[in-house]
């Protein structure tokens, strides 16, 4: 009954510090009586676990029980992260459990019974050869075939076994045009770029550029369909991508999604280009991203990160539509795109 009270407690608990006494007695509806439930509560206490708020006092019951109480979280831990120590055992080795460790508790009550469920499948069928449609492995794993595209890719990304799964990809395929003068190269360099004007706008110059791609980013869509990027350019080489879209929020937090999926460097010379160009006002509805802002600025000189972080803060963006056909074509010719692959080398080696 014990360790079923703490797994309530961290569920219940997982964004507070304080719980008071009725709180408490509503994670324990099937008590019998007073007595059974303090002493679960005494011995939380004793633990360490739970501590009396002494502003709030404790009841006139026997035992008595203080009225409030503060949660001790790296107490109420210890349960838990002995609880994956248990599991690390008993699932496939492959099953990576580490990042559970910086997760809450819930998370990794809602994941059990599928990491259960694929180390079944591991321990009966061992890993696939083939790659499959998503929905056919998610039956074959979970029993339910859209259990990936619900969420179960993220689960997949945890324990770090998303290729070992051979799994075609949920999201849209990737659009994007080659430059056939650039297929034989080693170093393939990919632009993209967030909007269809952009794409349209540059797309005719593109064999005359060092760039084997530019990739249509499709707004919210790049970090999910960039997923297909090497089953839809097998090609060899080093490949290095490049991405340009919105100074503003949005477009800021596209990149940071998409970087975290794929090492992106931004575009620097279309975006100092925007920063030339009058701002505009009217986008007061997007969600900031602070996270986001301060990656992104990291890679403009101190000058150019301050001007970005002021532009942002005052409500205004610059769209990629402040640069016409003609500056962005003679900006993709004539920048110095070798300069910003020793930039990406750098970040890919840290």
């Amino acid at each position: 009954m014990e360790k079923e009270f703490e797994k309530a407690l961290l569920q219940f608990t997982k964004n507070r510090s304080t719980i008071s006494i009725d709180e408490l007695e509503q994670l324990l509806p099937n008590l019998n009586c007073y007595e059974e439930f303090a002493i679960l509560i005494l011995n939380l206490e004793s633990a360490g676990v739970l501590d009396m708020v002494k502003s709030h006092g404790r009841n006139n019951h026997n035992p008595s029980l203080a009225y409030k109480y503060r949660i001790h979280r790296h107490a109420l831990n210890r349960m838990y992260y002995q609880e994956l120590q248990t599991y690390r055992l008993k699932l496939h080795q492959a099953i990576n459990l580490d990042i559970y460790f910086n997760l809450d508790y819930t998370t990794w009550s809602n994941d059990l019974p599928y990491l259960k469920a694929i180390d079944s499948y591991i321990k009966t069928y061992g890993f696939p050869v083939e790659k499959v449609p998503a929905p056919e492995r998610s039956f074959e794993l979970v029993g339910d075939e859209k259990w990936i595209e619900q969420g179960g890719s993220d689960l997949l990304q945890r324990i770090q076994l998303v290729d070992e799964m051979k799994i075609f990809p949920v999201s849209d395929p990737l659009m994007f045009a080659v430059n056939p003068t650039r297929i034989s190269t080693y170093d393939h360099f990919h632009l993209i770029v967030e909007n269809k004007t952009t794409y349209q706008a540059m797309l005719p110059v593109i064999n005359k550029t060092i760039f084997s791609t530019l990739i249509y980013g499709s707004g919210n869509k790049i970090p999910k369909s960039i997923e297909n990027f090497y089953d839809q350019f097998p090609v060899d080489g080093h490949h290095m991508f490049f991405y340009f879209g919105d100074i503003d929020h949005s477009g800021i937090s596209i990149w940071y999604s998409l970087n975290e999926r794929q090492l992106t460097v931004p575009a620097i010379p279309f975006y100092k280009a925007c920063l030339l160009k009058d701002k505009a006002y009217g986008k007061t509805n997007q969600r900031k991203d602070k996270a986001a802002v301060e990656t992104f600025c990291e890679f403009f000189q101190p000058a150019t990160s301050n001007r970005i972080k002021a532009l942002l803060n005052e409500g205004a963006y610059l769209p990629q539509e402040v640069l016409k056909t003609k500056e962005l074509q003679q900006i993709w010719l004539e920048a110095d795109w070798e300069h910003l692959k020793n930039i990406y080398e750098f970040t890919r080696e840290d």
